[in-house]
């Protein structure tokens, strides 16, 4: 890797942990407003609810950073493939072959 890529992938791996980060956050916004699972009801009866709130979104934002830099990674790659969409050849037809089976 040359010193020029460095910081350019820096940039890539920070930009797509934010967007982890906010698809997270909305993914427990909507956690809490569906109530799902009396999740709601239990993290705002808790003293300790803004912890737990927190913990949730810190754990599904590595979650979804690691997701989310994982698949812009995948997508860095060159395409291999050619424009013709791939020539498909003819596919033989199987035709069986007896064989025959000795009695012992």
């Amino acid at each position: 890797m040359s010193q020029r890529n460095g910081p350019n992938l820096i940039r890539m791996y920070i930009k797509h942990c934010i967007i982890g980060f906010v698809a997270s956050a909305i993914f427990v916004g909507m956690l809490f407003a569906f109530d799902v699972g009396g999740l709601w009801r239990l993290v705002s009866g808790s003293p300790i609810g803004m912890i737990a709130a927190l913990m949730l979104w810190v754990f599904n934002g590595i979650v979804f950073a690691g997701v989310q830099f994982g698949i812009a990674i995948m997508n860095m790659g060159d395409d291999d493939d050619d424009d013709d969409k791939g020539h498909r050849g003819r596919v033989g037809l199987h035709v069986p072959i007896p064989v025959r089976a000795d009695r012992r």
